[in-house]
């Protein structure tokens, strides 16, 4: 999937450190939302 810049992001969710289960859906109009995808970490 390719994204543009200024085009929303398709909905997900995804595990924190503690396993709890965040969806993007929860941040929406709320704050910006900056996410990181570390390789080999862990």
């Amino acid at each position: 999937m390719t994204t543009t810049p200024q085009q929303p992001a398709p909905p997900f969710a995804l595990a924190d450190f503690n396993g709890n289960l965040l969806r993007l859906q929860d941040f929406a109009g709320k704050k910006n939302l900056l996410l990181v995808f570390l390789r080999g970490f862990m």
